[in-house]
This record gives C-alpha cells, structure tokens and sequence, in this order.
C-alpha cells in the first residue's frame, strides 16, 4: 500500500520543492505557471526558504495548494520544471549543487541510504588525546549556532571504520578538518569531502607547514593549543558558522 505522499502529487512536489527550491526556482514557476503573483502575494513562504524557517514546508504546501486551485495543470507543469530541472536520480548531498551534475559510483564504500542531515558537522581529525580540547571548542562553536559536531569514534554503524567515515561525511552539511601533522587519514577525508562537494573548513596548528600544495588556496584557520588560542579558534568557527547558517540556502 502507498502512503498517503506518494499518492497525493502535491505532497511529492513538497518534499521536492522543500529539499531543492531557491529562489531562483521560485522566480522561474511563476513564470512557467503564470502564477508569479500567488508566490509574491504570500510573503512568509520566501522569508521563511530565506531563513531555512521550521515552517518552510507548511507554507509550500499552502502555495501549492493555491496554485492548483486556479489550474491543475500547473501542479504537472510543476512536476515536469523539478524533473528536468534536477532529474530522478536522488538529491544533492553536495553542500551548493552546480549546474554540471556528475553521478558516481564508488566501488569501495556503500552508498547510504539516509539523506544529508542539515545541522550536522563531521569532524576530521587524528585521534590524539592532545587534541581533544580542540575537539571539545568545536562541539561548543557548533552547538552555539545549532550545529551538532560528530566525530566518528563516536560512531559504530558498520564494521568497517571507513564506511563509517564516509557516511558521516555523506549526510554532513559541513566538515571541519584538522591538519595539524599532515595525518594522512585526515587529507583522504579531505578529499572524499571534496569530492562529494560539501563545504570543508579547514584548521591547523601551523597553516605554513601543515597544509599540502594542493590545499592552500583553501582558507584555514590557524589557532594556538593553549586557552588562549582555543578561545580565538571557538569565536571565528562561531563567526563562519553564523555566516552559513544566514546564507543557508545558498549552500544547496
């Protein structure tokens, strides 16, 4: 038996439209609907895509509704924009998805099945009980800004510790690694990160002598091990998460 959402072709649109939709998307279904003036007449629904409000899905839902009481074509015209405008293939895992869309398939990890988690931060760093504090500013400067900041000893999901890894990485929104002594383990998360286009934030002990070439265009921030140098690292993570959580939406 179906559930009731994927009966009902207003509530799929939703789902679509909540976990894709910019503004951009808004601008061109009231174009292609001709219903530019339900969309603008219903503030709430663009501050709340803006704000990456709770109350998001509610008002879609209620502008959907809208629309297809003035002409149910527009709900398949709709449906029709979001298939050729993102395919059926999945959704983004990707931190800001490009216009060039690529489709992978790894050969050494398995592919999740749980979507990206929005205030979730994967944390990449060597397991050294002298970096613990550090690990322990981050958890602070994430929570402050509604984040919550995981690294995978923290996990036991599959058993092998490079899938969990992975995982943790591919439901992220952001990754913040610490290259503090070149650990190789961290530069490989790195580059999965990358790879699956999320939005890594880069720290270090030493930028000069711990960040490789081919990551130096990347800006990172350099703190000191001490109080002192924890306290500045907590206030600037503070300051770049807040950043991306007012710019949310452009990070999709």
């Amino acid at each position: 038996m179906m559930s009731s959402n994927q009966e009902n072709p207003i509530m799929q649109l939703k789902e679509q439209i909540v976990s894709k939709f910019t503004l951009e998307n808004w601008n061109e279904i009231g174009l292609l609907t001709n219903t530019t003036t339900i969309i603008q007449q219903y503030p709430r629904l663009l501050k709340s895509l803006k704000w990456d409000d709770d109350d998001y899905a509610g008002h879609v839902l209620t502008v959907l509704t809208k629309i297809d009481s003035l002409n149910e074509e527009s709900i398949s015209d709709i449906k029709k924009y979001i298939d050729e405008k993102y395919g059926d293939k999945g959704y983004y895992i990707s931190d800001k998805p490009s216009e060039r869309k690529i489709t992978f398939a790894p050969n050494i990890f398995d592919i999740p099945t749980s979507e990206m988690e929005k205030d979730l931060i994967a944390v990449m760093m060597p397991f050294n009980d002298s970096l613990n504090k550090v690990y322990e500013t981050i958890i602070k400067s994430a929570e402050s800004q509604s984040f919550r900041a995981v690294r995978v000893d923290n996990i036991w999901e599959n058993s092998v510790i490079i899938q969990d890894i992975f995982e943790l990485i591919y439901k992220s929104k952001i990754v913040i690694a610490d290259l503090t002594g070149k650990n190789a383990n961290v530069m490989y998360e790195v580059g999965i990160a990358h790879t699956l286009g999320k939005l890594v934030i880069p720290i270090s002990q030493n930028i000069q002598n711990n960040i490789p070439f081919d990551l130096q265009h990347h800006r990172a921030l350099e703190y000191l091990p001490n109080d002192e140098g924890l306290e500045k690292l907590n206030k600037e993570l503070i300051s770049k998460l807040k950043t991306l959580n007012i710019n949310s939406k452009d990070l999709f």
